[in-house]
């Protein structure tokens, strides 16, 4: 057996024993040896893209759905550069990617070899772990190298208090395929069923005892983890649960869905000064939120990792990778000041979305009311996130998701075909125009590639329109070309060009109807960006109004 074709065989087969399911590759010569490796792998569930960019946030969609490594594999060059936005994003957010890079041997490094660049820490401080595997050689002692390798990359991405990507450079010298030679200087099984290492993971440190405060406050960003325990405790103890939609905290009677425009309410926010707040995951959508936070007599950040804490606002004063929040009884009336000014907030949103039309804002409601129970979301990082933040009410039975890391607009729809791959039951996706064109390689599906059971729902809006919610919009001349983006694309033509399925709806009460269906499937919204920006002003007008008699 020649060395290349020996080390993939060894290294996909200890992948498999650590527990690996799924494998995302873009095809490519160099990495042939691991590419037939992982076809080979009964065991393993393979997904072939031909765009890097693509492979790399599918597998990214399906690590962070299924919350294990999945490895992602690509030929040397610039394929692997293409990787990057992904590995970023998975830094980021604590996504566990092994991203299996094919390279070329040292002796032809720097020669200016063809498709041959410096791979050698490629991803910098995005990585948690990188190795340079080394050119394999026959001879004793490789096959444990190898397996105690893959054992300790597979560990390392998966965490678990600081899961993340792990780059693996290997670099492969020609044959690059099986020769028909099966003998090897030593077994190349590692005798067992078991990993060739079993990592034990000790339990993390005592939880920290919070005294009981009646002032206090849970915020759930992107991201966090033991959500539900944290919910209940903090209903046990009459606090308010201020949670971003991809947190999973926004549910039951403590949930305040307002919280953005209660907090960019002065007078609500300085009468609400809390006492304590609990962070868990990384809130970043609500400006008033993040500003609000600073006022808090005591701010604790739960966090897995203590090396890596957010705290974008510097207002921390504790962390902890556990806490553990007293119950109280007696007066609820800070409890009650928040769900009653949430109740006033709630009503006049609504009457002012009920009234909009078909607007951005209204959609994202309207999309969340209407996935059924056991559904995932999967939203896009610029509007769709926010206009779900401002206007989706409290409900249970649905996940969502969004790329919240570095909050890029880049490899949205593959990682929602990942995740949506990874989750059992539908899928859904709510994205904006430019985030569609942006990653419209994702739409390619080889006819032999598992199927996504996906609705992609695009709000477009002919570019980009967050920029008419930032100063920039009140720019003239040249603010359509360098900030709105117009790009004029059907996207009927382009749902076409890849063989999906479409339907354009008029109206939003068309929506449920044109999300019926299974597998891969786009439904266009088109929306305004001039009129997207007036609704949101006048969302802010009239919680403005009505709250100063109501609290």
């Amino acid at each position: 057996m020649n060395p290349a074709t020996a080390l993939a065989t060894v290294l996909v087969d200890e992948l498999v024993r650590c527990g690996m399911t799924d494998v995302v590759l873009a095809p490519g010569s160099r990495s042939a040896p691991l590419a037939l490796a992982v076809h080979a792998e009964s065991r393993l569930r393979l997904h072939v893209r031909v765009d890097e960019r693509s492979a790399s946030f599918t597998a990214l969609g399906l690590a962070k759905r299924s919350e294990r490594p999945v490895a992602l594999i690509c030929t040397s060059g610039t394929a692997a550069a293409n990787f990057y936005p992904a590995v970023v994003e998975a830094g980021e957010s604590g996504v566990p990617l092994l991203v299996l890079t094919a390279d070329r041997p040292p002796e032809l490094r720097g020669t200016g070899a063809n498709q041959t660049i410096d791979q050698i820490k490629m991803y910098g401080s995005a990585v948690r772990w990188f190795a340079e595997v080394g050119t394999p050689e026959e001879r004793p002692g490789q096959v444990a190298y190898w397996r105690s390798l893959a054992c300790r990359a597979y560990q390392r991405a998966a965490g678990p208090y600081d899961p993340g990507p792990v780059q693996l450079n290997l670099a492969f010298r020609e044959p690059l395929i099986p020769d028909g030679d099966t003998a090897w200087a030593e077994p190349l099984d590692n005798g067992t069923g078991r990993p060739w290492v079993r990592a034990r993971v000790a339990p993390p440190s005592a939880a920290l005892h919070l005294p009981a405060t009646p002032r206090g406050v849970l915020v759930v960003g992107d991201g966090a983890v033991n959500v539900r325990r944290y919910v209940a405790a903090a209903g046990m103890a009459g606090w308010p649960v201020l949670s971003e939609p991809s947190g999973g905290g926004r549910y039951g009677d403590h949930a305040i869905s307002t919280y953005h425009f209660l907090l960019g309410d002065p007078a609500f926010a300085e009468a609400h000064r809390p006492d304590l707040v609990v962070t868990l995951g990384r809130p970043g959508l609500s400006r008033p939120l993040l500003s609000w936070l600073q006022t808090s007599g005591e701010h604790v950040v739960v966090s897995s990792d203590l090396t890596r804490w957010p705290d974008p606002t510097r207002s921390a004063t504790q962390v902890a990778q556990a806490v553990e929040i007293t119950a109280i009884s007696g007066d609820d009336e800070w409890l009650r000041s928040w769900r009653h000014a949430d109740g006033v907030a709630r009503a006049v949103l609504d009457g002012v979305l009920d009234g909009s039309g078909t607007s951005e804002p209204r959609l994202a409601r309207d999309l969340v009311d209407a996935l059924p129970n056991g559904a995932l979301l999967y939203c896009g990082s610029s509007m769709p996130i926010r206009d779900l933040d401002q206007a989706m009410r409290p409900r249970r039975g649905v996940r969502l998701m969004a790329n919240r890391g570095a909050s890029g607009i880049d490899g949205i729809v593959s990682s929602a075909i990942g995740a949506a791959l990874a989750h059992n039951g539908p899928a859904y996706a709510l994205i904006g125009d430019l985030t569609l064109l942006h990653d419209q390689n994702g739409l390619i599906l080889g006819p032999r590639e598992p199927r996504p059971d996906l609705c992609v729902v695009v709000a477009n809006n002919d570019g980009g329109g967050i920029f008419s919610m930032l100063p920039q919009g009140a720019l003239g001349g040249p603010f359509e070309r360098v900030f709105g983006t117009p790009h004029g694309v059907d996207l009927g033509y382009l749902a076409a060009a890849t063989g999906t399925p479409y339907a354009l709806v008029g109206d939003l009460s068309e929506l449920p109807k044109a999300m019926r269906g299974d597998g891969l499937r786009l439904v266009e919204v088109r929306t305004d960006r001039a009129a997207n920006a007036a609704v949101h002003a006048a969302m802010r007008a009239a919680v403005g109004e009505a709250l100063p008699n109501s609290f």
